[in-house]
């Protein structure tokens, strides 16, 4: 079907909390667990514990109002600055920093992170740390050149990006487009973490299909080589789930890191 008959994440008022309940609920039905929150949660653990990336900021770009890509990453980072493009995912993340009534409930993120580390000790600790890093959570602009325009932000040692890349660009081009504004947000030696879904076309919300760019592996790999990074790691699983909420055929984990 042509992209054209569907809406596009930031043009049309995404819903944030409605993609939440559909993809990343703790619900016994969820079909999309293992691989949108338990893959990239295992995949970050392991890239963190070898401890090649950390360092004093880490910025998250990332799809809806997820945190759970930072229950891995808080300890390795001084600061986390959380980047949204829209104020509807500012508002939800919010409400869940500020543990306010109705917030969405990440507790079976969490206590997937502490079972991958052996320590379900550690519960509220963790919980505690994710809200504290998360402080700095700001509005960004991907029409402009500095998406921070007019702040300049500090050089980050890591930028994560989760499922954001698919569902803002249009085509190939679009995609290598933002690719590169969110690599300039490194410094030299930098690592930038993706996510992202493979051979898709669309998602659901609600009533109403979302645009997402149909794409192989070849394209972030191929885009971060060409702009100097060496690919650190790049996995794909395949998907675990047929669903009519959206046609992905798998998700690729990949790092990367600017050349010095």
């Amino acid at each position: 079907m042509d992209s054209g008959y569907f809406k596009f994440y930031h043009e049309d008022s995404f819903d944030s909390r409605n993609h939440l309940d559909t993809y990343l609920t703790s619900s016994q039905e969820a079909s999309f667990i293992e691989d949108i929150l338990t893959f990239p949660i295992k995949k970050l653990h392991k890239m963190f514990r070898e401890g090649h990336i950390k360092g004093d900021i880490l910025i998250d770009l990332s799809k809806g109002s997820m945190v759970h890509y930072l229950y891995a990453a808080c300890e390795f980072f001084e600061h986390i600055l959380v980047l949204k493009i829209t104020d509807r995912c500012i508002m939800e993340l919010k409400r869940w920093v500020d543990e306010r009534t109705g917030a969405f409930d990440w507790q079976h993120a969490a206590k997937l992170h502490l079972d991958i580390e052996g320590d379900s000790e550690k519960f509220q600790e963790i919980e505690a740390n994710v809200r504290s890093a998360l402080q700095h959570v700001v509005k960004c602009d991907l029409t402009k050149e500095n998406i921070m325009e007019p702040m300049v932000l500090p050089e980050a040692d890591c930028v994560i990006s989760g499922f954001l890349l698919d569902v803002i660009s249009k085509n190939h081009d679009d995609y290598i487009k933002y690719l590169g504004k969110f690599l300039k947000l490194l410094k030299p030696g930098g690592h930038i973490i993706l996510c992202g879904a493979l051979d898709t076309t669309y998602f659901t919300m609600g009533k109403d299909k979302l645009h997402y760019l149909k794409h192989d592996e070849n394209l972030p790999r191929d885009a971060l080589v060409k702009e100097g990074f060496a690919i650190d790691c790049c996995e794909v699983k395949n998907s675990s789930v047929v669903s009519d909420l959206t046609d992905y055929k798998g998700i690729i984990f990949i790092v990367a890191h600017r050349e010095k």
